[in-house]
């Protein structure tokens, strides 16, 4: 078994001599290479001009151009037995919203012209 014996580093504690057995070492050294990792991620996210933060976000909900409104949509209505209608009326509403809610469903109250604007007989235009 190897041990690393690290004299008087914490004098405060009391301790004099401190061993580091074989696990403890390979965790720190896992957690130093992983801290360096993740640093040199953002680094090289930053010369790219890539927003890491962006990348982990699942869905935008807000300010889509018209171009942005079917992949929008398409998230939207992933889990609907009618797809076509929903694809239909979501791209409607996001052509005339520039929103669509987070998510496959509800969630309604982030996108308020989606959630106000209303059929003829007054239920939901918007799936």
């Amino acid at each position: 078994m190897l041990e690393l014996t690290v004299d008087c580093l914490w004098p405060l504690v009391g301790f004099s001599e401190m061993k580091i057995s074989d696990g403890v070492l390979v965790f720190l050294l896992f957690s130093l290479f992983a801290a360096m990792a993740a640093s040199a991620m953002e680094v090289a996210a930053e010369d790219l001009g890539v927003s890491l933060a962006g990348t982990r976000q699942k869905h935008k909900h807000s300010g889509f151009s018209q171009a942005e409104c079917p992949g929008a949509c398409q998230f939207r209505c992933s889990k609907t037995a009618y797809k076509k209608p929903c694809l239909f009326f979501c791209q409607q509403c996001c052509y005339k919203c520039k929103c669509v809610p987070p998510g496959t469903y509800a969630h309604k109250e982030a996108c308020p012209c989606y959630n106000n604007w209303k059929t003829k007989r007054g239920g939901p235009k918007c799936p």
